[in-house]
């Protein structure tokens, strides 16, 4: 659906011309026109092309309409509901980024930023699901995979098969290189694999895999290869966690025993898969920022909705000093992140160096994320410790942004070592 409706915008004659053909609000007649009438101002970070704006209200609609009625039985079943999967192939919500000709929709990276951060705005299970396949496994396989391996996997995760990323492991978490998964080769040139993963997002549904294991571990981190495979080829789920938060997102350990797989699987050089890990997941924290500041303004709707709906002593306790105060404060911190976040994308989809920007963007995001939660629970009082509002849920779900794709005191070390050089000569 997605790849019809935004067919038009592709028309573009050139990717120059795409690139600025942007939906901006009027600007007002004034001083600016006049003081500056020769300098081509750049554009604020509100900007966003008609692909992206069509996006953002698909991705928003289906989310109330679909997603909102059946998030907190999902929640309570810790079960993705299958029909919510399935909208997400339909709209064309899982294949943002893939070119149309391998049945994707071919829009930008910032595209899959905003849908991750609608989806999140309801349900932050159904965020994270959409984005591990959007900005993990597809882009794994368009920028590291070759044209045998595109042609082969990408149309299926565009419609209708859920990707997995499996790096981390029992013994390696923040430490990802550490890995323990081995990939012997075998005497028809092909892989055996053995080891297990841990903590691997979109599991229970995926048929298809990235598995990051050893080829050699006698060199250490660069033996580290990237493999596709089906879940048929050998993929075990050995157990699936019970967690805190996002809980019909499926979080499982998976065991691979004397797996085959042949050597046209390998995603990239061999012994380049850190390389490869390194890469996706600085693009991978833009997208659990966009999550993180889904699921803040997600908190932050609902709770002032009901503060000016409740009244006490009179008067709506959203009219109160302290509480309009707390809410602006708020909002102050959501739109920080909001444009951190955005700010990191187009870094992304410019070429640019991002890698600073991903893990403040990340870090920030997480850390008020927690914040505009927890005080939303507060401000709907008692109301808000229940579970007739979702407040509670979005409590529950902020807590994994400080832990997932690098914990927030990862982030920090990135940001300070990447500092360093900068005021080091």
């Amino acid at each position: 659906m997605l790849s019809k409706l935004l067919r038009p915008a592709r028309s573009l004659p050139s990717r120059a011309i795409y690139a600025r053909s942007f939906s901006t609000s009027p600007i007002a007649r004034g001083v600016q026109e006049i003081t500056r009438p020769a300098i081509d101002t750049p554009l604020s970070l509100w900007n966003f092309t008609e692909e992206e704006n069509m996006i953002r209200e698909t991705v928003a609609k289906f989310a109330q309409d679909v997603i909102a009625p059946r998030m907190r039985d999902m929640d309570e079943r810790e079960e993705m509901d299958p029909e919510i999967i399935k909208g997400l192939f339909d709209n064309g919500f899982m294949g943002i980024e893939t070119p149309t000709e391998l049945d994707g929709a071919g829009c930008s990276f910032t595209s899959a930023i905003i849908a991750v951060e609608e989806l999140a705005k309801v349900d932050a299970s159904v965020a994270v699901l959409c984005d591990v396949h959007n900005t993990l496994v597809n882009t794994v396989l368009r920028l590291y995979g070759s044209e045998a391996i595109q042609q082969k996997w990408l149309p299926g995760l565009a419609t209708n098969t859920v990707g997995s990323f499996c790096l981390s492991e029992p013994n390696a978490g923040s430490d990802a290189f550490g890995l323990q998964t081995t990939a012997k080769k075998d005497s028809d040139g092909g892989y055996i694999l053995n080891g297990s993963k841990s903590w691997i997002s979109n599991s229970a549904e995926a048929d298809t895999f990235l598995v990051f294991a050893n080829v050699d571990p006698s060199k250490g981190y660069k033996g580290i290869t990237c493999f596709v495979m089906s879940k048929d080829m050998g993929v075990q789920i050995a157990k699936r966690e019970k967690k805190l938060g996002i809980r019909s997102s499926s979080t499982c350990v998976l065991s691979f025993d004397d797996v085959k797989i042949p050597k046209e699987n390998i995603v990239g050089e061999i012994g380049k898969g850190y390389k490869i890990a390194i890469e996706i997941l600085n693009e991978g924290r833009i997208g659990i920022a966009a999550q993180m500041v889904g699921i803040a303004q997600g908190a932050f709707d609902h709770a002032v909705t009901y503060a000016y709906q409740r009244k006490q002593f009179g008067k709506y306790i959203g009219d109160f000093q302290k509480m309009g105060h707390d809410f602006a404060e708020a909002a102050i911190k959501i739109e920080a992140a909001r444009l951190l976040t955005y700010n990191a994308a187009r870094l992304k989809e410019e070429g640019r160096p991002f890698t600073q920007e991903a893990a403040m963007a990340k870090w920030y995001a997480s850390t008020i994320a927690g914040e505009v939660t927890g005080a939303a629970i507060e401000w709907a009082g008692g109301v808000g410790f229940t579970r007739d509002l979702p407040l509670e849920k979005y409590w529950r779900d902020s807590k994994i942004g400080a832990i997932y794709e690098g914990t927030s005191n990862i982030q920090l070390e990135t940001i300070a070592k990447l500092l360093r050089k900068q005021y080091i000569s």
